[in-house]
């Protein structure tokens, strides 16, 4: 009876991992290399013949650059299947930085009070 759930626990750790099959792999490689074309549809046509501004065009490219972060971290390094992994991978770096642009922000307009 005691087998059960520790029978249970490892094909429920082996139904995680096991999602990386060759067909997985071609799968992503052909979603990023999709989102690829697009920026690069973007950049090199509809930017420089006036069909998109630079202003429409950068927020494009950041959420592109995302999902193509989300997929390589995701799938390639396998966070995806570690959950805790993949939120002290992505979520303690980002509150890092946003961390260190307010105390950047903060500096910044101490140095401009003393120079005024």
């Amino acid at each position: 009876m005691s087998s059960e759930p520790i029978h249970t626990e490892h094909a429920e750790h082996a139904g995680e991992h096991e999602g990386m099959t060759r067909k997985r792999i071609w799968n992503v490689f052909f979603v990023l290399l999709g989102i690829t074309c697009v920026e690069f549809f973007i950049a090199l046509y509809l930017v420089p013949h006036g069909a998109m501004t630079y202003h429409t065009a950068n927020p494009i490219y950041i959420v592109l650059t995302l999902a193509k972060a989300f997929y390589i971290v995701g799938y390639f390094m396998h966070l995806k299947f570690e959950r805790l992994g993949l939120v002290f991978a992505i979520i303690v770096p980002v509150l890092f930085i946003i961390g260190l642009i307010l105390v950047l922000t903060n500096e910044s307009h101490h140095w401009v009070d003393l120079r005024a």
